[in-house]
């Protein structure tokens, strides 16, 4: 009887589901990282919509949670921008993403921050707090905003300013974009605040917007559901804050089903 050799065996890496491969990150602050997906090919959405994404936790199951899409709908990749909370149980090990890196994606999107869920107007404002903006950047570089509105608003606040830079980068870098550069034009007005570090402007942007601050250094008039729409979507106490500013002004939250005035984001929470 002849003495067998040990067999040797290598530990196949464990396949997710769903998985898209991370492509690029970024960091911006201790607090904030942008990173890049494959995007699957069957995947449609509309810009401004969100998807669950995430990773796999200690227990073997996902840890899944939603994350606006920061890229328009016709980019070739998928574009997240997040926070790192650093006990938190999905953002403490996502932000040390590296390229290559697998990470859960279900494609379903859905969300309340689309162009079809308002009227048509003369003028868009967003209004966003941290990563609250990321909705924002994937509109922001979709052609149909710019081909239903004659003017787009992008309100920014944060707390610090180095917390500014990716919305910052992403609107300087617009105008001389080859895809829809041409879309834009004139239309697009940045109005970023910070309310700790001192900036050009200092507030938040509910307060700008309630004393006529915001409208006063723009040269514009007061909210009017007549000529203005609003998309909101930031931490839950400028979404509810910014809703009755609106309400105030005579304007009604719209939905997929009754397009309407305004609209916040009531699953994402940046």
């Amino acid at each position: 009887m002849t003495e067998q050799s040990p067999v040797t065996t290598t530990k196949a890496k464990p396949v997710l589901p769903d998985a898209q491969t991370v492509t690029s990150v970024t960091h911006y602050t201790d607090r904030l990282f942008a990173f890049r997906l494959t995007r699957p090919q069957s995947l449609r959405f509309r810009s401004g919509e969100f998807v669950m994404i995430g990773l796999m936790g200690d227990n073997g199951k996902p840890l899944l949670r939603a994350y606006s899409i920061a890229s328009p709908s016709w980019d070739e990749e998928l574009e997240f921008y997040s926070i790192k909370v650093q006990d938190g149980p999905l953002t403490s090990k996502l932000q040390h993403l590296k390229v290559g890196d697998e990470v859960i994606l279900r494609p379903k999107p859905v969300g309340t921050l689309v162009l079809d869920a308002l009227l048509p107007a003369k003028r868009m404002y967003f209004i966003a707090t941290g990563t609250g903006i990321a909705p924002f950047a994937s509109l922001m570089r979709d052609p149909e905003l710019y081909e239903r509105y004659e003017e787009v608003i992008m309100c920014h606040t944060t707390r610090d300013v180095a917390e500014l830079k990716y919305g910052a980068d992403l609107v300087a870098s617009l105008a001389d974009d080859p895809l829809i550069g041409e879309f834009i034009g004139d239309k697009l007005r940045y109005y970023p605040t910070t309310t700790r570090e001192n900036s050009p402007k200092m507030g938040r942007m509910t307060t700008l917007l309630e004393n006529g601050t915001l409208a006063a250094d723009l040269g514009l008039p007061p909210l009017n559901p007549e000529t203005d729409r609003v998309m909101i979507c930031g931490s839950m106490g400028l979404n509810t804050d910014v809703k009755a500013i609106c309400e105030a002004a005579g304007l009604t939250e719209g939905s997929n089903s009754a397009p309407a005035e305004y609209v916040l984001e009531k699953a994402f929470v940046g």
